[in-house]
């Protein structure tokens, strides 16, 4: 009724001139708005719409749905335009590489859960890298005493990141910053003459793409991963390291007031943090055969691309399996665009866009939940 108001408030005014065309018009647009049938189907369509909405972000608040088939659409492309895409050598080649993704995302997974950013994974990288080839190639310390050394190293002065992000209220960002200037530079001096002594044949064939477990052509490094995935998964669910660590990235305050060691849960993921990218580093060590202070640049980008576009935001929002099946993601659409003779600078702008918009879809569903 509202629409045959203006046409005859415009009639009243002497503005409009009466035709037979206009006052059909009129007559369809009362029917339109008085026809009871036609209102309840136009909101049955509404209410259709919205209902499946509503089911698919339920679905992908709990599973990374978007992020699976995203997968699953970009194999399909690669099994089909690609020769030899989905052969055993590209699939275990893919996997070893999403492995070394997967143990760089795991401790900046945790670290973004409870609303941090990690930028001092490289530097415990090449920590693991250059320590595990000069302690175990060139000076012959036995494989047990060097591991413990570089690990205890790397703990400490991740979780020293740690307690001094919480206690002085400092952004991580910043304190993660510093911490990697000091390990390079630490770093550089103990290099000066060159790194000397090369990973031992073991771990060689731990990290190597044509590796054996147990007799089976499967690179131990890939199963590793897996056990890895499954541990932390279960950590993050079924134990109260894994609830306390939720409850404090979730609402701080609340955290406190419910009597959570917040300090020590942030003092314990930087720590886990740093060995990861540690034990990464010694991974690495294997696969090259050698230790490099540039070993792990790459996975600062790698690792936060993962954690992103799997699905875990800040505010405690995802989980590990989250970001193994955004590791996956982008270790499949990296396969593809370099097959496809695309420039690194060329993948990067790719991957940027990617992360922008998913970024969008998080602060999206954010502000739909902050007004339910």
């Amino acid at each position: 009724m509202a629409s045959g108001r203006v046409w005859i408030d415009a009639d009243r005014r002497g503005d409009f001139q009466w035709t037979s065309t206009s006052v059909e018009k009129v007559k369809r647009m009362n029917i339109a708005d008085t026809d009871p049938d036609r209102q309840s189907l136009e909101m049955q369509g509404s209410d259709r719409w919205g209902l499946i909405a509503g089911k698919v972000r339920s679905t992908q608040s709990r599973l990374p749905l978007l992020q699976m088939v995203t997968t699953l659409l970009l194999i399909t492309y690669g099994v089909v335009a690609i020769p030899d895409f989905a052969s055993k050598p590209s699939i275990i080649s893919m996997l070893v590489t999403a492995s070394f993704v997967g143990i760089a995302s795991a401790g900046q997974t945790l670290v973004v859960l409870i609303g941090g950013l990690d930028l001092s994974v490289p530097a415990f990288i090449a920590v693991g890298s250059i320590l595990t080839a000069d302690l175990i190639g060139g000076r012959g310390w036995p494989v047990l005493y060097a591991f413990a050394v570089i690990l205890l190293i790397s703990a400490v002065l991740g979780g020293t990141s740690g307690f001094i992000s919480h206690r002085f209220g400092v952004q991580p960002l910043v304190v993660t910053l510093g911490t990697s200037a000091i390990v390079t530079g630490c770093l550089t001096v103990w290099t000066r003459h060159g790194v000397n002594g090369s990973a031992p044949p073991w771990l060689v064939n731990f990290s190597s793409a044509i590796g054996h477990t147990f007799g089976f052509a499967v690179p131990p490094v890939i199963v590793f991963w897996g056990a890895a995935a499954i541990v932390l998964t279960v950590v993050l669910h079924r134990t109260r390291t894994g609830r306390h660590l939720y409850q404090t990235g979730a609402n701080p305050i609340a955290a406190r007031l419910a009597l959570v060691p917040a300090r020590r849960v942030w003092v314990g993921v930087f720590a886990f943090s740093a060995v990861s990218g540690a034990l990464l580093g010694i991974i690495l060590a294997g696969f090259s055969g050698s230790g490099s202070i540039t070993s792990g640049n790459t996975y600062l980008f790698q690792s936060l691309a993962a954690v992103i576009v799997g699905g875990t935001g800040f505010g405690a929002r995802g989980d590990y399996a989250r970001t193994v099946v955004g590791t996956v993601l982008l270790t499949v659409l990296t396969t593809i665009l370099i097959t496809e003779g695309l420039a690194f600078s060329i993948q990067q702008i790719i991957y940027g866009v990617i992360i922008l918009v998913v970024v969008a879809g998080y602060g999206r569903d954010m502000k739909v939940g902050d007004r339910l």
